[in-house]
Parts: C-alpha cells; structure tokens; sequence
C-alpha cells in the first residue's frame, strides 16, 4: 500500500468523495437566501417627486428580475406624495420574495420636529418586532439617520444629491457599514454643469443655495464648483435661508435671488434643490430670468422642465437610478453583503426642453441638441 501507485489510487478515490457528496444543510430552522421572504419597509424625509420616478423605475426593475410579478405602480397625479405607491405596492406587487409591508411606509413629512421620532419609531420597530427585514431609504435625511444607527439589517439607499458629500458613506467604492448600500453616480452634476456649458458657452452661471452644511450638500455644490473651475467659468452665488416649512416664504426669497442674478448680467442659472420650486411657483420664479432671456438647467428634472425650466436630465435618468436599486436588492436576496456590492451606476445622457420657455427667451434650439431630446414640453403648466 506504501507504492506510488497504491498512494495515487487512494488521493483519487478521496478526491471522487469530496466532490459527490451532498452541500452542507442549512442548520435546522434556517433559510437559505433563496428561500427567505423578505419583508421590505420605507423610509423619507418627506414627499419629493424624485422619489416617485426612482421608486417606479425599481418597482419595474424588481419585475424585469422575476422578483415580483407586477411593478407597474402608477404615478400620481398632481402630487409628490410616494405614500399611496407604496400602498399599491403592498397590495399588487405579488410574488413570494419579497413582502412591502402596508404599514411600513415612514416619512417625516419635511418636519424636522418629526424627523427624530419618524425614525425612531422605525428603529423601535425592528428591535421589538423583527418584522423588518430590510429598509429602503430615499432621499438625504433618510440616509443620514440609517446611516448613523446601530442597525444588523441591509439598508437600500436611493435619491440622494451626493452621499459622500452628505456625510452617509465615506466614498463611491466603500459604503463604511457592512449592512449598507448607496446608489451613487459620482459627479453626475458636474456632468450636468459641463453639458450645460457645451450647449451655452456661458462665462457667468449663477446658482442660488443655502449656505449651510446642510444646504450646500443638498445640491452637491463641491460638484458645481469644481466645473465651474474647469471650465474656467465664473460662479455668482445669491444665498438665503430656502429650508422652511413656509414654501411661499421660499419662492418669494428664490424669486429676489433671481432678480439678482439677472441684474448680475449672468450668462445662464443652474437651478439647484429648492423648497421654493413647487409645480404651482415655477414659472413666477423663473420669470425674471425668462424676461432676461437668461436660460435655465434645472438639477432636479423633468418635473422643473414641465412647468417651465428650459432643460434639465430626462425622466429616464431617474428610472435608471431605481433600476440599478433593484439590482442592489437583488444581491442581497442572494446573499451579497450590502457593503460589497457596487454602488456606482451612470445614468444615460438625454435630455428634456421646454419648448415654451425656449421661445421666451429667444432661443432656436439648433438639431444636434433636438437630436438629444428625449422629452418635449410645449407648455408651463
């Protein structure tokens, strides 16, 4: 038995042992990743029509992976509450993964007041229920307070401006907690600013914030300042208090900041974040640059763009986002930790116009930049 050959013979019927034998059971009482239901609740600092988008576009993403059998959540109509999706969610989505629980749905409603107690009530809930088993969060104060908490299960993070500079991870390759993923498209607002500029050429872009933490995160300002300096372009700042609860108080200081701006003689504005642009304030904002012929990027989206900024990203950027979201769930129901999941994702380049606002302000768009237009808005509403 000591022979080479004898010794060879026996490595070869150990090695056929090995590789015939069954995989290891789970242990009694425990699920294997695919076969967990998993119960999902939600999280907001409040309504914001971004939310929407993004949480269609992963609603359907979720169906295109066999996750749920129907994702086809309506928007709704004149309103940015994400309350009632939810609920229809719960109701419709279907399937035997993944559970939206009816009363799962948590939003401060933009009161900081309640923004403590709104997250707390969730974190209570999971540590005495355990019936959560993971958390979508949208939107900066969401992320923020997850973020911080003591938590064991994942957290799924969308719709914030830019979650490095807003303090919830600490870089685009490395979300800091092992129960956390941010989606994150780095430098998608310089990218903005830059193609602003490549149609424009403009030597003065003026942009209105609040200069606060808070408030400079919110817009991703390093981003605007760092194209700014690239593109060797002058950036003139009107700053004011725009976070309060009082959105008339918000559009009447935004429509002063405007008037600023104007009498600055910029070339373009970069319209950032603002409580002072409601469906119903746009086009009273944005008139005194309309007047001064002065065009208009909105960083939020197509929401601005339909009543009546004159670009802006079109909506498909917003379902991507919500796509690649349901791709993070989707590795973590097959049992990827959070944290080594990719965050990065990149939006596809298409545009929306308000061909309204185009004419006000004596622009003919030339047919290199209609040929990037995805998304058309004849009128401000």
């Amino acid at each position: 038995m000591n022979t080479p050959i004898c010794r060879c013979f026996l490595f070869f019927i150990l090695l056929a042992f090995m590789l015939i034998r069954p995989a290891p059971c789970a242990a009694a009482g425990e699920e294997r990743p695919s076969e967990k239901v998993w119960r999902l609740a939600y999280l907001e600092g409040g309504p914001f029509s971004d939310y929407q988008r993004i949480f269609q576009g992963l609603s359907m993403g979720l169906q295109n992976l066999g996750l749920i059998k129907n994702g086809r959540v309506p928007l709704p109509q004149n309103s940015e509450e994400a309350a009632g999706m939810w609920r229809w969610m719960a109701d419709n989505a279907g399937g035997d993964r993944l559970i939206f629980l009816s009363d799962g749905f948590y939003s401060a409603g933009w009161d900081a007041g309640r923004r403590t107690q709104t997250t707390q009530d969730l974190l209570t809930r999971i540590k005495e229920k355990g019936d959560v088993d993971m958390i979508l969060a949208f939107g900066t104060w969401a992320g923020q307070d997850l973020a911080a908490a003591d938590l064991s299960i994942p957290v799924v993070i969308s719709s914030v401006t830019n979650a490095v500079e807003a303090g919830i991870i600490p870089s685009a390759e490395d979300s800091g907690r092992d129960n956390l993923a941010a989606a994150i498209e780095p430098e998608r607002f310089k990218r903005q600013v830059m193609l602003f500029h490549d149609i424009f050429a403009f030597k003065k872009l003026g942009i209105a914030y609040e200069d606060t933490p808070a408030g400079r995160g919110s817009i991703a300002l390093g981003e605007i300042e760092s194209a700014a300096q690239e593109l060797h372009v002058e950036l003139v700042r009107c700053t004011d208090t725009f976070d309060v609860e009082n959105v008339a108080l918000a559009s009447e200081r935004l429509l002063a900041c405007h008037k600023k701006l104007a009498e600055a003689d910029v070339d373009a504005v970069y319209l950032t974040y603002n409580v002072g642009m409601q469906p119903d304030t746009v086009a009273g904002v944005l008139r005194p640059l309309a007047d001064a012929h002065i065009p208009t990027f909105s960083q939020l989206g197509v929401p601005e763009v339909e009543h009546g900024a004159l670009l802006s990203i079109a909506q498909s950027s917003a379902a991507e986002e919500g796509r690649f979201s349901a791709d993070l769930i989707n590795g973590i129901l097959q049992g990827a930790l959070p944290r080594n999941l990719s965050q990065i994702f990149e939006s596809p380049v298409s545009l929306a116009l308000n061909l309204r606002m185009a004419t006000l302000i004596g622009w003919n768009p030339p047919l290199e930049i209609l040929a990037a237009v995805d998304e058309f808005y004849r009128n401000m509403k």
